[in-house]
């Protein structure tokens, strides 16, 4: 079961998905500060100074904190457009990349297909060749049978 589960960790896919979880909770510390301390100061000034964070509503002895929630959509939308936008841009990367390679097997087709094109001449000439000694071998062996009779 060790083994196993080694051989599991080791696998690219997992260190793959372990860094991302990473880069992305880290990546979700500098959002939240950059939504909490930069963006929600001004958009409390442009809605009449209203500090989001202490919005909320008591009923009864239940306190509902609906400008943290207000504030963590903000949080989530900002994030994620960021994810959209890095997709985005790996996409068009590897969309460059695959025109690259695209460029790279249509030259190898241009070769492959001139290169085709040259087998099939050799083999039609050889197939003529072989007809060209088949007709000779035929017409020497009648020659000799003939021979051979008178």
């Amino acid at each position: 079961m060790l083994k196993e589960f080694k051989e599991f960790i080791s696998r690219g896919n997992v260190v793959d998905l372990a860094v991302g979880v990473i880069v992305g909770g880290a990546f979700g510390k500098i959002v939240t500060s950059l939504v909490n301390d930069i963006l929600m100061p001004f958009i409390g000034m442009l809605l009449g100074g209203i500090d989001f964070s202490n919005l909320s509503l008591t009923i009864i002895d239940a306190k509902i904190s609906y400008g943290m929630f207000i504030q963590n959509v903000i949080d989530f939308l900002i994030v994620a457009f960021c994810v959209f936008l890095f997709v985005k841009t790996i996409n068009e990367l590897a969309k460059l990349g695959n025109k690259n390679d695209k460029k790279k097997e249509k030259g190898k087709d241009v070769v492959s297909e001139t290169e085709l094109s040259i087998l099939k001449e050799i083999r039609d000439e050889l197939k003529k060749n072989q007809k060209e000694i088949s007709k000779k071998t035929t017409t020497r062996k009648a020659k000799k049978s003939t021979r051979e009779r008178n």
